[in-house]
């Protein structure tokens, strides 16, 4: 037994029973909490939004917060899912089967009550499988240097194709993108500014905040605007009544939740795997292993139980390739690399060396959030339910200008919040166009690490570091890892009877990919004009991006399936694609998303004369009096607080 591990466990929980920490913690599971209730938010878009606010805090408390944060989004997002048949986040789709029935027979207590057990101890189960995980790495990663950990970020990054969903090709692209962002900036080695186009805020490079909160938080706000409704109507709620009733249905089926807390936390350590498969993958074996399941979809409380165990277990199971080896394991994980680069940490061996104690912080802030949050979540269902309920028109001004104060945190500079805005652009368009967001934000993480270890590793071993067993290793399985999406596809395609067609059909989102095409040319022929040891890595990504991009035109124009499902799907790579907001009209939608954005194009106008501060109060009043037509005196109230 590793008892220097041991005693750095028991140190960080004597660090985290501070009581300003434990304050930090339940502050992140409120924030956690409410977030989860608002479907279309969930924890990536809470994490990216809330990283800004931890600057100035220890790293002890800044993970404290994050990981209260993340790790409750799937313990609340159960009341939407249950009361009005809608998941909060994409992990209790199957919690509304059986947990949306119960509702309509007057039994929602009941089923939070079950939710909430299930949850919490699904929860501790995975915090259970991180804190065993590390003393079992620990020796293992201490034999890794710079070219296997290069090998195992570029693994990382070949999970761009399961971060993709279905749209593989398009996922490599975005991930290159990413690579490309974070080598904006003064080149380490050679001193060349890459991409900079004479900007002086672009010297130090893209900062990652306002990048992270334009591409996850403003694209689910300008949803939100397009729908200019809240997800219930109901004023009152009960969800107290039943609670005992399901808390004792969860410890009958203590074996069930067990088997369902293992399969989530299992399956959240393979990088990419993803909320919205593990619930169902749980949902799934309950059906098959458990006896007398012909209600399953009725109102089964087992249902409930399955689903809520498995979602909340998977975010322990993620944090382990997270922490050991710099992979994330889910989109939310490689928003939260990002935190770590921030608090100047490095995800991999340092984390189970010599900053073992904030690792161990961590694993204790996991199983903390879990435990406060399914209290909270127990005591408090009613008020919970009631924030589904809030307007639209009030919501989006306060939390509008929490992402502009939290984007300006980046650097203090006015760029901070153009690139907000430009970001927030892109990454709706990408959003409806099918495009997944995650793989770019992940490159935009890995980028500098990726390239500082191919530097050592070329400098000190010249290429024989290509040679070593584990380099092999890695660089095969990333390459099965790109390539297996790829084939499945073609093979799916042609199984359908896939074949060109003379007669070009250009889509939206056909003209989308060519104009990044035309953009990464652009950054081609500007990076062809550097140096050699400036260049050689900006224009390997460059090609490969260029190659995939190209492939994904030839796919959407020319490649159509008789059935019409084309090779890569033009639609919901992430889950949640162009199909789901716009059901108005296109005109319409589109109508409400300029006037989204003219709104925060207009917040930067203001800003800039007025400054910061007094250019918030006179959005918050305006956007909620004219946007949300509520009344002045309500208006002056949000402004002012």
């Amino acid at each position: 037994m590793d008892f220097s591990a041991l005693e750095f466990a028991i140190s960080a929980l004597n660090i985290m029973l501070d009581p300003a920490r434990l304050m930090v913690l339940a502050a992140g599971v409120l924030v956690g909490l409410t977030i989860g209730v608002i479907p279309g938010l969930g924890g990536i878009v809470g994490i990216a939004l809330l990283i800004p606010f931890t600057f100035e805090m220890d790293p002890y408390s800044a993970f404290a917060f994050l990981i209260g944060i993340g790790a409750v989004t799937t313990t609340s997002d159960t009341v939407p899912a249950v009361l009005f048949g809608v998941p909060g986040t994409t992990g209790s789709a199957a919690t509304i089967l059986d947990g949306h029935p119960l509702a309509k027979r007057g039994q929602a207590g009941r089923a939070f009550g079950a939710a909430y057990t299930a949850s919490l101890l699904g929860g501790l189960a995975g915090a259970v499988l991180l804190a065993v995980s590390i003393p079992v790495l620990r020796p293992v990663i201490l034999y890794l240097g710079s070219p296997e950990l290069l090998a195992i970020c570029v693994f990382g990054m070949s999970m761009v194709a399961v971060l993709s969903g279905k749209a593989p090709l398009r996922g490599m692209v975005a991930g290159g993108i990413g690579l490309m962002v974070a080598m904006v900036g003064s080149d380490p080695q050679t001193g060349t500014m890459r991409w900079t186009f004479d900007t002086l805020y672009l010297w130090d490079g893209v900062p990652l905040v306002p990048i992270t909160l334009g591409l996850f938080a403003l694209p689910e706000l300008a949803d939100l605007a397009i729908r200019r409704q809240s997800i219930g109507r109901q004023a009152r709620v009960d969800t107290r009544s039943g609670q005992l009733q399901g808390i004792r249905d969860s410890l009958k089926h203590w074996w069930l939740i067990l088997r369902c807390s293992w399969i989530g936390a299992a399956l959240g350590a393979v990088p990419g795997m993803g909320a919205a498969v593990i619930d169902w993958l749980a949902y799934g074996h309950a059906l098959k292993t458990e006896k007398d399941t012909e209600r399953f979809g009725e109102g089964d409380i087992r249902g409930v139980i399955a689903s809520e165990s498995s979602n909340n277990a998977k975010e322990g199971g993620a944090l382990v390739p997270t922490l050991a080896f710099g992979v994330p394991g889910s989109a939310s994980m490689a928003i939260l690399l990002g935190a770590f680069t921030m608090h100047g940490l490095v995800p991999g061996p340092r984390m189970l060396t010599e900053n073992l104690e904030i690792t161990y912080s961590i694993v204790w802030s996991l199983a903390l959030a879990n435990v406060l949050g399914a209290g909270l979540c127990l005591t408090f269902s009613n008020q919970l339910a009631r924030v589904a309920t809030i307007r639209m028109g009030l919501l989006l001004p306060v939390v509008l200008a929490i992402i502009f104060l939290g984007a300006f945190q980046g650097s203090r500079q006015w760029g901070d919040l153009h690139v907000l805005l430009g970001f927030g652009v892109f990454g709706w368009v990408m959003k409806h166009q099918g495009w997944p967001r995650p793989p770019l934000i992940l490159g935009v993480v890995l980028g500098d690490i990726v390239e500082r270890y191919l530097f050592i590793s070329v400098n000190r071993y010249d290429w024989a570091w290509l040679s070593r067993p584990l380099v092999i290793l890695f660089f095969t399985l990333a390459l099965l890892g790109l390539l297996r999406p790829l084939l499945r596809n073609l093979r799916a395609a042609v199984g359908r009877g896939a074949g060109f067609q003379l007669r070009p059909r250009f889509s939206t989102s056909a003209l989308f990919t060519l104009s990044i095409l035309a953009v990464l040319l652009g950054f081609i022929l500007v990076t062809s004009q550097w140096n050699f040891e400036a260049r050689i890595v900006p224009l390997a990504v460059g090609y490969t991006a260029m190659v995939c991009a190209i492939l994904s035109v030839i796919n959407e124009v020319f490649l159509r399936p008789a059935t019409g499902a084309a090779l890569e799907p033009a639609a919901k790579a992430e889950g949640n694609g162009k199909g789901e907001t716009l059901r108005l009209d296109r005109q319409t939608a589109l109508k409400r998303v300029v006037e989204f954005f003219a709104w925060c194009g207009g917040y930067l106008l203001l800003a800039r004369v007025t400054g910061m501060l007094p250019s918030i109060l006179v959005f918050v009043v305006l956007g909620v009096r004219f946007w949300g037509r509520e009344s002045l005196f309500r208006a002056l109230g949000l402004g002012l607080g």
